[in-house]
């Protein structure tokens, strides 16, 4: 798959569904999938214009978010939530409108 069509597919929210992770990959599926019920799940939302906000679950049970910046280097999705913090690095195994796997 062509880069371009990579990243476009890539620009929506995506939510963890650790319930179809294996040993070596994660599963994360678009926020309308119907989800069975969680305590809570993360989540990343990549924009167009390089944009990144990022939800998890907060030291109360409620959901926190972050603001960042991410970007496609060959099969690496990389997110950056700010200069402290170092890159999240996630290589690509799969992707496409339903799903993405990336591995562990």
């Amino acid at each position: 798959m062509r880069q371009e069509d990579t990243e476009r597919i890539l620009r929506r929210r995506w939510v963890h569904s650790h319930e179809e992770d294996t040993d070596k990959e994660m599963v994360f599926r678009p926020a309308a999938y119907e989800f069975p019920p969680s305590r809570g799940r993360r989540s990343f939302e990549l924009m167009p214009d390089g944009a990144l906000l990022e939800g998890r679950i907060g030291p109360t049970d409620r959901p926190l978010e972050t603001q960042g910046t991410w970007e496609l280097q060959d099969d690496r999705l990389v997110l950056r939530r700010g200069p402290l913090e170092a890159p999240r690095r996630m290589r690509i195994a799969s992707v496409d409108d339903d799903q993405l796997i990336v591995e562990k």
